[in-house]
């Protein structure tokens, strides 16, 4: 693990996306929740926000950080077909916050794909990566 105790606290923000694409009638059924398994958008959204808060449990090395807040949005995109996940974290601390947005996003994304495998195995999840981080000693960086 790196030794982070001589940083200076500051507040953290991070923010990722990805996407899950299926066929139109996949994406169909998942908003008007007419799967066995239920609300699927509800689900990977609390499944995403319980992953940030176990990040250090599930990627070796990871610091454990009080979060002061998580966020999951999960939009339709029929251009794609399918859903786009957004997940921020915040935190004031010694350490950055990417890996808890990025965990959100990935395991929104897999329950996504969990909840509806029984009607399309052929979803594919792509594109997950950080957009934006703030804070620490590196300052802002965002995507272009």
């Amino acid at each position: 693990m790196v030794n982070v105790g001589n940083k200076p606290d500051s507040h953290r923000h991070a923010r990722a996306e990805g996407a899950i694409t299926m066929t139109p009638e996949t994406l169909e059924v998942i908003l008007k929740s007419a799967l066995k398994k239920g609300d699927v958008v509800a689900a990977a959204r609390i499944a995403g926000i319980m992953a940030a808060k176990r990040t250090p449990e599930l990627i070796p090395l990871c610091h454990a950080l009080v979060l002061n807040d998580v966020r999951v949005e999960i939009e339709a995109d029929r251009s794609l077909p399918g859903l786009r996940v957004t997940a921020s974290a915040e935190a004031s601390g010694k350490t950055g916050v990417e890996m808890e947005a990025l965990t959100a996003v990935t395991v929104a994304l897999l329950t996504i794909y969990d909840m509806a495998k029984s009607v399309d195995r052929e979803m594919e999840i792509t594109g997950v990566r950080l957009v934006e981080k703030r804070g620490g000693k590196s300052g802002h960086w965002k995507r272009d």
